[in-house]
């Protein structure tokens, strides 16, 4: 598949290093297009952050603040963001990307531009 592939799960802002946690990803295809689901447990819908800029796809997922239960002993869970990049094919078309949240799953939906579908001509 070379239509989508992830890079950069850091990145820096103004020198300062910044650290997020890559979400897994699973990618599928059809006739129309791909569908992208990413794990981000514990992001709300007003949490996540998709842009599109020089050909990749950005995702970031910030969790909502966690409630104080006291001073913290032991921790396991971080609390960095999400974030992955990913290259997109110019068959994508940018416009009719669209996406959802639902219980930690982030879909992503990238259709494919009419101009590059399959279609049959008939001969006149």
């Amino acid at each position: 598949m070379s239509t989508l592939t992830t890079c950069s799960p850091a990145s820096s802002t103004q020198g300062r290093r910044i650290e997020y946690i890559t979400p897994r990803a699973n990618l599928h295809h059809d006739g129309d297009g791909y569908t992208l689901e990413l794990e981000m447990p514990g992001v709300a819908k007003d949490g996540v952050e998709i842009t599109v800029e020089d050909g990749k796809l950005t995702l970031t997922g910030r969790r909502a603040e966690d409630q104080s239960f006291g001073r913290p002993v032991y921790r396991e869970r971080s609390q960095n963001e999400y974030r992955r990049v990913f290259d997109l094919d110019p068959s994508i078309d940018t416009d009719k990307i669209t996406a959802s949240m639902s219980q930690g799953l982030l879909t992503v939906r990238l259709q494919k531009s009419e101009a590059v579908k399959p279609r049959k001509i008939t001969v006149a």
